[in-house]
């Protein structure tokens, strides 16, 4: 989810946080990768945004433990939902870069990733996400930045 507008939410561009809200409520389908994946968008508000994930033996890398890219791609949706939640109509916004650090180890875990905007300026902003699992212990810590795009950049986006 680093590219929102047009393409994944689809319709007229309206406010980035009512088109989220619109998927929370289930008026609107989620974007493609939260169905691949298996993820869902449990909450949402201005700013921050929450994913629920439940890993399974079908998330597995060779060791057996979850892999870590679906742990970015659940960071990367949280963050990515808390970013264009702050979005006004017309604005779009893609990742220009994506830093995780693996903490704990998973097999089978129901996983949070909870999104915050640290800082979102005119152009470039500054995004955090924690996972936790079950018994609320920190499995990964995410950091991204995002870059605004508007006008003539954010179409089709």
């Amino acid at each position: 989810m680093a590219r929102h507008g047009k393409s994944v939410f689809g319709g007229v561009m309206t406010k980035m946080l009512d088109r989220i809200e619109q998927i929370l409520r289930g008026d609107a389908p989620p974007p493609p990768v939260a169905k691949l994946i298996g993820f869902n968008l449990i909450s949402v508000k201005a700013g921050e945004a929450v994913i629920e994930f439940q890993a399974t033996e079908a998330h597995a890398n060779p060791m057996g433990t979850l892999h870590g890219g679906i742990l970015c791609d659940i960071a990367d949706a949280a963050m990515g939902i808390a970013y264009s939640s702050n979005l006004e109509e017309g604005e779009s916004f893609t990742t220009l870069e994506l830093k995780i650090n693996f903490l704990k180890p998973i097999w089978k875990s129901r996983l949070l990733a909870v999104g915050r905007v640290v800082k979102q300026g005119r152009t470039v902003g500054l995004v955090e996400c924690d996972i936790t699992d079950e018994k609320e212990n920190l499995v990964a810590r995410a950091t991204s930045s995002c870059m605004t795009l508007k006008g003539k950049q954010a179409q089709g986006r």
